[in-house]
């Protein structure tokens, strides 16, 4: 469920979010419940995981979040996830989540240095982590994520240790760290003096590695670690190449190798649905070979690894390991994914 409103879009953002579209926000979920119905009514298969990313889906009020899940067919124990910005949390909100069925929340908080939010642009300060991270537990999440960025101009190594350690000392049982990206058309992207350092962020890498090792949480993706059965599953879902089905404007769904996706800006998605159209931008089919090679390309970057086979692992020393017949990467692996990732060879078929 893609929800694409935010109170100040960060300056490293490329998705399709709006800071001056407030006006929009319940007609949009109303849209979307509509879109979920139609989908629901054409034969939508039960869900195992619904994830209401951003855009800021804590905008969204329990009451029109819950309109959207309650046309949602899911299954018994289906993980439904919100990522929340920490100003918008509250007890009262999180409390009205949990009796619409939501079961898990991430917390963007990307740093818990001053000086760091500052320069990823972003309204929080290191105390509203603090008290949104308390509120997630306090009102009885079992599961939840804290999300973090590295990489930020003027960002030391001691100052990602510190976030590291203080996102430690919160407790959360998932914690995400992303490198942070140059996207194409970003006011970051205008701004070289600001951009990252791939050498400092590997350091970085390696520091919340050890970190988050040391606090028992175990990396189950690149950048992804969690204490054992508090794994994102939705993000399983995308990372084993399994079918998936995006709602609202610019969602992406894939089923069997065909992925499609809806119209990006949210006036003329809720256009089209007013006038009884679809919401389809554009779609593309992958063939046999791509398919297999991209569901290779996903599982080498989670512990599970791929097949011996996959792999050609000449002058790979030190960047995989074996593990009961798979390839999983290293830790130094999984800094140079994208290289070992080349010498991926789709089994033949048999």
């Amino acid at each position: 469920m893609h929800v694409p409103f935010c109170v100040r879009r960060c300056d490293y953002c490329a998705f399709a979010t709006w800071d001056d579209r407030s006006h929009l926000v319940a007609r949009y979920a109303d849209g979307v419940r509509r879109e979920m119905e139609a989908a629901v009514r054409a034969g939508l298969p039960t869900a195992g995981s619904v994830f209401f990313g951003g855009g800021t889906p804590s905008l969204l009020t329990p009451e029109q979040l819950g309109s959207i899940l309650a046309a949602v067919p899911l299954a018994p124990d289906a993980e439904i996830s919100v990522e929340c910005n920490p100003e918008t949390i509250d007890v009262q909100r999180l409390e009205g989540y949990r009796r619409a069925g939501v079961t898990r929340i991430s917390v963007g908080a990307q740093s818990l240095v001053p000086h760091v939010l500052v320069a990823l642009d972003r309204t929080h300060d290191v105390a509203t982590v603090r008290r949104a991270a308390a509120a997630v537990a306090g009102t009885g999440f079992s599961s939840w994520n804290l999300d973090l960025i590295y990489g930020a101009v003027g960002e030391s190594l001691d100052d990602w240790r510190l976030t590291l350690e203080a996102a430690v000392e919160l407790g959360p049982p998932h914690v995400s760290a992303y490198g942070l990206t140059v996207e194409s058309g970003t006011p970051l992207a205008a701004d070289p003096p600001r951009h990252p350092d791939d050498d400092d962020q590997a350091d970085k890498y390696l520091g919340a590695e050890a970190v988050l090792v040391a606090a028992g949480l175990v990396s189950y993706e690149v950048s992804n670690w969690a204490r054992p059965g508090h794994e994102c599953r939705h993000n399983l879902c995308y990372w084993s190449q399994g079918d998936y089905r995006g709602f609202g404007c610019a969602a992406h769904s894939h089923a069997g190798g065909r992925r499609w996706w809806n119209v990006r800006t949210p006036e003329r998605y809720l256009a089209l649905l007013d006038a009884g159209l679809p919401v389809m931008a554009a779609e593309e089919h992958l063939g046999e070979e791509e398919r297999r090679l991209e569901g290779l390309q996903l599982a080498l970057r989670t512990r599970a690894g791929v097949p011996v086979q996959a792999v050609d692992a000449d002058g790979l020393d030190g960047l995989v390991e074996r593990r009961r017949g798979r390839l999983s990467l290293t830790v130094a692996g999984r800094l140079l994914a994208n290289e070992v990732a080349l010498r991926l060879e789709p089994p033949a078929r048999s």
